[in-house]
């Protein structure tokens, strides 16, 4: 299969359709999602901390990011735009970044957040910790947790990086589908983007 390398991070496949726990050889769907506390964030252009628990909405979105990675600005907007089509109905978009480059650190952060306009809280673990209890491979990845903080859905936003090419909307259908009581349809699918380079 050929590979499409961006910034030396190789890219994953378009997103397809899987059975739970194909994917993501650490967690599966079905399971409880692993909590974090007091992660560094930055949130309305305010410094601040995320800490799981404390998130009273009935549905969590977790997104790994990286500033640096070039598929999460392609995806930018349309974070921006479904943190902004959901937030009155109960559901919180948390991005969390583990990378150790330094425009991926709180600062960077920072100043991605004004660039970006991005209205979704931003946090960074520098410990990684996060990053590996999730099993996160790629930026972005993403994770859905329903009210009893279970791990609903799991990796790509949609079936192309591309927008104008998307058909399929894996993110927004679980999310949707949870809201209703309801299971998602899809519930894994291959995380896209760049690669996360874990320390040893």
């Amino acid at each position: 299969m050929r590979k499409v390398v961006l910034s030396l991070v190789a890219i994953s496949a378009i997103a397809l359709p899987a059975l739970a726990g194909k994917y993501n050889k650490v967690v599966s769907v079905g399971d409880k999602a692993p909590t974090f506390s007091g992660l560094p964030a930055v949130s309305n252009g305010e410094e601040t901390s995320v800490s799981l628990p404390d998130l009273k909405e009935d549905v969590v979105v977790l997104v790994f990011l990286a500033n640096h990675c070039p598929v999460v600005q392609q995806y930018e907007d349309r974070i921006i735009e479904f943190t902004s089509d959901y937030k009155a109905k109960g559901v919180k978009v948390v991005g969390i970044a583990v990378s150790q480059q330094t425009i991926d650190k709180l600062p960077g952060i920072k100043d991605y957040i004004k660039e970006h306009k991005s209205n979704y809280a931003y946090a960074y673990d520098e410990t990684q910790a996060t990053g590996r209890a999730y099993g996160a491979t790629n930026t972005p990845q993403f994770f859905v947790l329903d009210k009893e903080r279970k791990i609903r859905y799991t990796g790509a936003m949609d079936d192309n990086p591309n927008e104008g090419k998307v058909t399929k909307h894996y993110l927004r259908d679980a999310v949707d589908a949870l809201l209703k009581g309801e299971s998602p349809q899809v519930d894994e699918t291959r995380p896209v983007g760049c690669g996360i380079g874990y320390s040893k």
